[in-house]
């Protein structure tokens, strides 16, 4: 028998996640999301609460020790104010991240003090490519090797802060398999788009396509690689988690929007179709945050099935936050199709989930 019941550091971490989705990401949101800019200082002061600082070890330069479990209770308080504001002070862990689990010494020696060290700066990773059957496994950019180098050929989209990068691990198919390679900005052969992706949301936070032509990159993990499969789980808690934070949110302000407006002499709360709603929001929220749970937990057990729990836990959880967020407009009314309305952001948000893959990792 397990208990997802967080210790106390893991209770102190959310509380101060907590504290600043709520007081600084959600009041921020609307305005970020119409300007398609997070203020810098946003993104410091969520940098400054030291989560992925708290995952790398002392002698790569952070204070503490990796723990899916903890990584997702994190990412699911701060996407409970907001996803892109949430994705964006993450950015830097899509390349910290894999660097220590499949990075070779000599890479984690490189890059991981220099990420953590300091302020935020953006380091990211590219993982997705347009077409309509993407699978992360089946990756279109291709790698090739001569010798102990490799270079790259291919196309990437929605690419988290690729303009500014100061390096980005690109994923490609080697042989029929994925690996990842770390590119440093301004390499040969690789452009990044003048324009922004334009998405149905997410909007505040700046993506933009990645061309590779013959460019020379280092591989993960150096001639031997690393476990792709492992990376890509991470991926997909940290997606679940979010997922379930951008659902929680929308259920929370239709659940005190119903308690408070009237129709006909009543709340609307106590009318019976919008009560079995609210119940049947609450019931998959709690349900697909139990299951993402357990995904971390198995992933830090190292359990044979973590990476099957970490891709249940995504895709249930995708299909949950587009309901629960689709159900949170109705509970408005018209009201919720109103641009100024946060469930409106939520719901442009929560559809992303189904089609967005490794803008977050844990």
């Amino acid at each position: 028998m397990y208990s997802f019941e967080p210790n106390e550091e893991q209770q102190m971490l959310m509380d101060a996640v907590g504290k600043y989705a709520e007081n600084d990401l959600r009041p921020a949101a609307h305005d970020a999301e119409e300007s398609r800019e997070l203020p810098k200082k946003l993104i410091s002061k969520g940098w400054e609460l030291g989560f992925l600082q708290a995952s790398i070890p002392e002698a790569y330069g952070g204070f503490g020790e990796r723990s899916v479990v903890t990584g997702a209770l994190a990412v699911e308080e701060m996407a409970f104010g907001d996803l892109a504001g949430a994705l964006a002070v993450l950015t830097p862990a899509l390349f910290a991240t894999p660097v220590l689990l499949g990075g070779s010494e000599e890479q984690k020696q490189e890059y991981l003090p220099q990420i953590v060290g300091g302020d935020w700066t953006p380091y990211t990773a590219a993982l997705m490519e347009m077409s309509f059957d993407f699978d992360p496994n089946a990756l279109k950019t291709t790698a090739k090797a001569d010798g102990d180098a490799y270079t790259l050929n291919g196309e990437k989209i929605c690419v988290p802060f690729a303009k500014d990068a100061e390096a980005m691990i690109v994923y490609a198919n080697l042989n029929g398999i994925t690996q990842g390679f770390i590119v440093p900005k301004g390499s040969a052969g690789l452009s990044v788009s003048d324009e922004r992706e334009k998405l149905m949301g997410l909007n505040a936070l700046p993506m933009y396509r990645v061309k590779l032509e013959d460019v020379p990159a280092s591989r993960l993990g150096g001639a031997s690689g690393h476990d792709f499969e492992l990376i890509l789980s991470a991926m997909r808690v940290a997606s679940a988690a979010a997922a379930v934070g951008v659902a929680r949110s929308s259920f929370e302000y239709a659940k005190n929007y119903a308690k408070e407006r009237e129709a006909f002499g009543v709340k609307i709360a106590q009318k019976q179709a919008i009560a079995f709603m609210l119940a049947e929001m609450a019931t998959e929220i709690e349900a697909m945050r139990l299951l993402t749970r357990e995904a971390a937990w198995k992933l830090d057990a190292n359990k044979e099935d973590s990476c099957v729990a970490a891709y249940l836990a995504q895709t249930g959880a995708a299909d949950m936050a587009m309901m629960v967020t689709d159900r949170g407009v109705q509970i408005y009314g018209g009201h919720g199709y109103i641009r100024e309305n946060p469930v409106e952001l939520l719901m442009r948000n929560g559809r992303g989930f189904a089609m967005l893959v490794g803008l977050a990792i844990v």
